[in-house]
């Protein structure tokens, strides 16, 4: 496909919101119109990206998500990014399943910092029976405080998904990573059809799907266009997509990567914008190295989401002061915290 043909596809020209909303469709993606929607000019992607965004999100809110790891390190998967592998001599120090009232106090922290959703965090290759039950009390906790909730625990049975979701559980994660011909540079412990296989078992129990995935990692920009495709070709596609810029960790296999391009990273988002465009698209890991002006330039794409507090799983985050300035310095709001559940 042509770049001129892509054009054609979601937004050519300068259009209204409605005229926006209309021409957009979804599950058609072909890796050859995501490339040609990366190969524009970077001031049109962005543009188009700007209009979708504006005709799908017309308030221009931005959600605040606090990720909060309940247990953390000793996980037997090989994923190159990873830290938390047990394999790797990092400086993660392995620990068992936080306590429920520890994680109740985190939460209420996170909201009282402005958070909407409140993410728990496990380093497990999939969870037991025994750890979906202490993780639902989690989750019913958490959602009685009147936050929103997600959870990453690894791959799951339908079972333990429809589990979760008798808990409350709004959203789960389960990141597709990158491309399926880059997955074996990175994860050799599981297949890429696993992760495939939770994100449906997770669809069948009723909760929403949060997956995206890291960039920068040595992927060509066809297998970062591979890996957008799958997304937004998802039916239908994730209401949540993290877009995590590789941070390189001592002791991993990527720990000597070299940075990826920020104006690339830009683009990416963009690109997940117009894709996906009812999605929240979330900067996540990453974004200290970024800097406040590409941090800026991902807001413009599209990205209406942020992992926000000083701590993500294992790395560095801005910290909330920094934040709540940047984000007032650009004239963007917060989301609205949900109703907290009343409790008998």
């Amino acid at each position: 496909m042509s770049q001129s043909q892509v054009l054609e596809k979601p937004l050519i020209q300068a259009m209204s919101a409605s005229a926006a909303k209309a021409s957009v469709s979804q599950g058609d993606w072909t890796v050859a119109a995501v490339e040609a929607l990366f190969a524009l000019p970077f001031n049109d992607l962005l543009f188009r990206a700007q209009e979708v965004h504006r005709a799908y999100f017309p308030e221009g809110d931005v959600e605040l998500a606090t990720l909060l790891s309940i247990k953390t390190g000793g996980c037997p998967e090989d994923c190159g990014y990873c830290p938390q592998a047990a394999r790797y001599n990092t400086d993660v120090k392995a620990n068992k399943l936080m306590d429920l009232e520890e994680v109740l106090e985190a939460a209420k922290a996170a909201k009282a910092a402005g958070s909407n959703r409140f993410c728990m965090g496990a380093a497990w290759r999939e969870p037991k029976d025994r750890d979906i039950e202490k993780v639902s009390a989690m989750i019913r906790g958490v959602k009685a405080l009147g936050l929103e909730t997600c959870a990453t625990l690894g791959m799951l049975e339908p079972e333990q998904a429809k589990a979760l979701q008798g808990a409350g559980l709004d959203f789960y994660n389960h990141n597709l990573d990158t491309s399926e011909d880059f997955y074996r540079s990175v994860i050799k412990t599981r297949d890429y059809q696993d992760r495939l296989d939770t994100i449906s078992h997770v669809r069948a129990a009723g909760m929403s799907v949060c997956c995206g995935g890291i960039v920068g990692m040595g992927e060509s920009r066809e297998q970062r266009s591979a890996f957008i495709a799958r997304l937004a070709n998802l039916s239908p596609y994730p209401e949540s997509v993290p877009i995590n810029h590789l941070v390189p960790v001592a002791g991993t296999p990527l720990a000597d990567q070299p940075p990826m391009d920020p104006l690339e990273f830009v683009r990416t988002i963009a690109v997940a914008r117009i894709t996906m465009p009812k999605a929240r698209v979330r900067l996540s890991a990453g974004r200290q190295e970024l800097g406040r002006a590409v941090q800026a330039m991902c807001f413009q794409a599209g990205a209406n989401s942020i992992f926000y507090g000083d701590q993500l799983l294992t790395t560095g985050n801005p910290e909330a002061e920094e934040d709540r300035a940047l984000l007032a310095e650009l004239g963007l709001k917060t989301k609205q915290h949900m109703k907290a559940e009343v409790t008998v």
